[in-house]
């Protein structure tokens, strides 16, 4: 089959055998253009699945760093649940092999991304409300063959995640994805399905090292990827206590002013809260923690007046 690239009209040759039958999405080796498969391999008028795929798409947020211990899901779940308590409907998808964030929301699904991706069970099966508005698709250590089986592909292994979660998209308004720390195939598929990205920065000299060389990875993505953009940078565990920590968050407001968000402070109760299943909104809202991340909810939502009424 021979296919031809819409933007830069470079030829292709591929063996239709090799194509899974999931992948309806191609990216261009010349120039990067992605570009949409139809079921016969022949391209569409340019423009049209572009505009199709971006109607009533929801704003798709991963929350990332490849360096851990910098408070990744507990920013993803107290975002995810934020936005969920404010009247957005929001899908929270996990895709770390250690599973947290169910833990934290005392929830025990049977299924979760893993399955989903495989094609083992379906959108009923996989996707559990866990709250008012709220939806989860968890991770655990499952998803290591979900690497494996990316890694496997010869053709649109980068788009895998995409294929899978654009079905189930569709109803939501907002989807927040928590990442895994490094950088493995799972987050390159991460990076190449959302269009925003949240960067929890810890106030340690070794994150904001972290911090660049997780940008020069992202660039590389973007290269192919054109409306991915890093979002939001948040501070976080921030202890005026400690000096170090001031002088940190210093060199983010001059390097990031203009994507640095509110930071979240350290707080006992953000730690606390995961042990009883519970959001920093239930276990502690008149916590400073649950006041940081209203504040990251109304930066995110664009909406000051946000939990007003609430």
């Amino acid at each position: 089959m021979v296919v031809v690239c819409p933007d830069c009209k470079k030829e292709h040759h591929i063996d239709e055998k090799m194509i899974p039958p999931n992948v309806k999405v191609a990216r261009c080796r010349s120039c990067g253009a992605r570009f949409s498969l139809s079921p016969a391999g022949q391209m569409p008028e340019k423009g049209v699945a572009e505009d199709a795929s971006k109607e009533m798409r929801p704003r798709t947020i991963a929350v990332a760093l490849s360096k851990g211990g910098v408070g990744k899901t507990t920013t993803s779940v107290n975002l995810a649940a934020g936005l969920a308590h404010a009247g957005f409907n929001v899908l929270l998808v996990d895709t770390d092999t250690q599973g947290q964030d169910a833990y934290m929301l005392g929830a025990k699904p049977n299924a979760g991304l893993t399955e989903l991706v495989t094609g083992e069970l379906g959108l009923d099966e996989t996707v559990v409300k866990v709250r008012d508005r709220l939806w989860l698709l968890a991770g655990g250590k499952s998803l290591a063959g979900v690497k494996r089986f990316i890694s496997r592909k010869d053709f649109g292994g980068e788009m895998t995640l995409s294929e899978s979660l654009l079905p189930v998209e569709k109803q939501y308004d907002y989807v927040i994805v928590d990442t895994s720390p490094g950088w493995d195939p799972l987050t390159v598929n991460v990076l190449f399905y959302v269009t925003e990205i949240m960067t929890p920065v810890s106030l340690e000299v070794m994150t904001l090292h972290g911090l660049l060389e997780f940008l020069k990875s992202v660039a590389s993505i973007q290269k192919y990827h054109k409306e991915l953009s890093l979002k939001y940078i948040v501070p976080t565990f921030l202890d005026l206590r400690i000096k170090q920590s001031g002088n940190i968050m210093e060199k983010l407001e001059k390097l990031y002013s203009n994507l640095l968000c509110k930071p979240i402070r350290y707080n006992v109760r953000l730690s606390e809260a995961p042990a009883f299943g519970k959001t920093i909104y239930e276990f502690a809202p008149g916590s400073h923690g649950a006041g940081d991340y209203r504040e990251l909810v109304k930066k995110v939502a664009g909406n000051d007046n946000l939990f007003e009424n609430q």
